[in-house]
């Protein structure tokens, strides 16, 4: 694209609360969406990128109260924290919004007038149960286990006037909107829980206003009552573009409709349910896409500070950098799984992936280029018989790079990119270039193997930008790239020959895996694992009652959904020589194809029975685990049909 034929591309995060210090799994968020935005913007694109913080409701109120200072004060530090770690994360942001802004605050109370002006909010009042950390009412039956749904935190009963909107109003709309834009809601089993449990039980009108809560926006037609954090909060989205109400800036007109939100999965009600039905009310566009990403733990456990397990991503940059920090989120968080993250496979990662693939491929590279050739890109000479399929592996990566960000595959993409760094180090094997250099001969093979190396990495380089942008920056220092656009990668054979590379330096340098984990836990502390309540044990048995099961191994050759439900997946097992098959309620859980290929444990000696028209021929074992079912399997690769004893 040209500058005059540009695409608009608007991305935005879920604004941060301000109540506490943002950890790496709040982190996480910003990163993500800054490497989509910039690879947006390597495509061509016209992106505006847009975050911030949100700063009102009851839980700052308190933590103000506690500290002893005003809510505002409060607020003021800890979103300049927030922004701090959003600059040191290297975040490309285009806008940094504050829901204290005056133009937001301003903004935001004349929408709720034009709201109740056009009868979509009235008064009214509610008796529920409210949950202080989510700024949320349930009802008794939403309750689990007299907790809060959502946090499992303790709730507490409320009454009071409130500011209503009518929710049910909108609610066949946005069904039929989500219906024609099967791509609104991401992933696909994230649209299913929103449907399911919120839209087709009914929507119930929304509290939009408190009068127990003094810190949040003044509702214009009620005395004593603030504006509901998420009116106040979803709102920040247009607000941001100069959205006005009774007017629209420029901006607005130019990027909104949102194309995508970048959030967290726990708030996905708010964005799906919520904000589109307001944008309804106000007759504006609805976003294109919202994206609930997972969760990023530490070790099994959510990140919280009651557990002790928080980790920061100050601390990580100054024990790790910032773009191996990037590297791991980026790369180890799956598409709708939650992520893990803990020293122990930080430092692995950072060993094998970044200072022994990557760092290794660059430097070798570099160091011959500078022994053999003087420090000069040669010229290609005689062909070897690995060119070709090293300069298919590129092409072919790039774009599958590509492909993968377009569905918002991050962890897929970086895979893409290291399919190069890993043919290359393996072109190196093949060729030998240190056998080459001792002839006449092999000299002229050389000089291709010496350009097509530097040609891989320039392909790396040019793609790795979004991703480690510092990482990019300092492999073109070394190699001479110059030329690291989208389109410079559409042929093989863009380096320059005759330019100068610089002195090889180690990208990453190798860490002490032992000492660096002892340091890091002398600093900070190993996390307390968390306390699981575990259901009660069931009665003692004998191993004559254990010998009556028949638990085996089964690898997974076939598996796909049961049509006509949404609860079952069908397999079909390789055991030993014979082939079974059983069906499982797990369709939530798993994606069919992620199973393929994989040793599950399942009992053997069940009767047959027909489900769905089926007949299943035994039971895969699952353990439940943060209210999902999570097939069981073997550490090793070993028999199928292996009996378990």
């Amino acid at each position: 694209m040209d500058n005059n034929e540009k695409k608009k591309f608007y991305i935005t995060t879920a604004i941060a609360y301000t109540s506490r210090k943002p950890h790496i799994g709040n982190t996480y968020e910003i990163v993500l969406t800054d490497a989509i935005a910039r690879f947006k913007r390597y495509l061509g694109y016209d992106v505006f990128f847009c975050t911030g913080t949100d700063e009102h409701g009851q839980k700052i109120q308190e933590l103000a109260e506690a500290a002893g200072i005003s809510p505002r004060e409060y607020v003021d530090g800890v979103a300049a924290e927030i922004k701090r770690i959003w600059d040191l994360m290297n975040t490309s942001y285009d806008k940094f919004i504050r829901t204290t802004d005056d133009y937001h605050v301003e903004t935001v109370q004349k929408i709720f007038k034009k709201l109740y002006d056009q009868g979509d909010i009235y008064l009214g009042s509610y008796e529920d149960w409210y949950c202080t950390p989510c700024e949320s009412f349930w009802t008794d039956t939403q309750l689990k286990d007299g907790k809060c749904p959502d946090c499992g935190r303790e709730v507490h009963k409320q009454h009071e006037e409130a500011y209503f909107f009518k929710m049910s109003k909108y609610a066949d709309r946005l069904m039929k909107y989500i219906e024609e834009n099967p791509d609104f809601i991401q992933p696909e089993s994230r649209k299913k829980e929103m449907v399911n449990n919120f839209l087709k039980p009914g929507l119930q009108d929304l509290c939009v206003s408190r009068t127990k809560i003094k810190w949040g926006i003044p509702v214009p037609i009620g005395e004593g009552h603030t504006v509901y954090v998420w009116l106040d909060a979803l709102t920040n989205y247009i607000t941001a573009l100069g959205y006005r109400c009774d007017e629209k800036s420029d901006l607005y007109k130019k990027y909104w409709p949102a194309d995508v939100h970048i959030i967290g999965k726990d708030i996905l009600r708010f964005h799906t349910i919520y904000w589109p039905i307001f944008l309804m009310a106000l007759g504006e566009p609805l976003p294109k896409k919202v994206f609930g990403h997972p969760w990023l733990l530490n070790g099994e456990n959510k990140m919280s500070k009651s557990i002790g397990n928080v980790i920061y991503a100050d601390d990580l940059v100054k024990n790790f950098g910032v773009d191996a920090v990037r590297y791991y989120l980026l790369h180890e968080m799956p598409f709708a799984a939650d992520g893990t993250i803990t020293y122990e496979t930080l430092i692995s990662r950072y060993n094998s992936e970044l200072a022994n693939t990557l760092g290794n491929l660059v430097n070798r590279t570099v160091s011959m280029i500078n022994k053999y050739f003087d420090g000069v890109i040669p010229a290609p000479g005689a062909e070897t018989d690995f060119d070709e399929s090293l300069a298919e592996v590129c092409l072919a990566s790039a774009e599958k790079t590509a492909e993968c960000m377009e569905k918002l595959r991050v962890a897929d993409a970086m895979d893409c990119i290291w399919t190069i760094v890993n043919r290359a180090n393996k072109y190196i094997d093949e060729t030998m270039p240190w056998v080459l250099a001792k002839s006449d001969d092999g000299r002229e093979k050389l000089k291709t193997v010496m350009y097509n190396l530097v040609e891989a990495i320039r392909f790396i380089t040019s793609l790795l930008g979004s991703f480690m942008p510092d990482t990019q920056t300092a492999i073109a220092a070394q190699t001479g790239a110059d030329e690291l656009t989208w389109g410079s990668l559409s042929r093989f054979g863009g380096t320059r020959a005759g330019v100068k590379v610089g002195e090889a330096r180690p990208l990453f340098a190798r860490i002490d895996a032992e000492k660096k984990l002892e340091e890091l836990v002398a600093e900070f502390g190993e996390a307390e694992p968390e306390k699981v309540e575990l259901e009660p044990f069931k009665e003692n048995v004998t191993i004559d009652d254990f010998d009556k099961l028949d638990i085996r191994v089964g690898k997974v050759v076939v598996c796909e959904k049961v049509p006509k439900s949404s609860k079952l997946l069908r397999f079909e097992l390789e055991v030993g020589s014979e082939r079974r098959q059983i069906l499982s309620g797990i369709a939530k859980f798993y994606k069919p194809e992620d199973l393929i290929g994989k040793n599950v444990l399942f009992i053997a000696n069940f009767p047959p029975r027909k489900m769905m028209g089926y007949e299943s021929n035994g039971m895969i074992l699952s353990a439940e685990h943060n209210g999902e079912l999570v097939v069981t399997s073997t550490l090793d690769d070993i028999q199928s049909g292996a009996q378990i004893v």
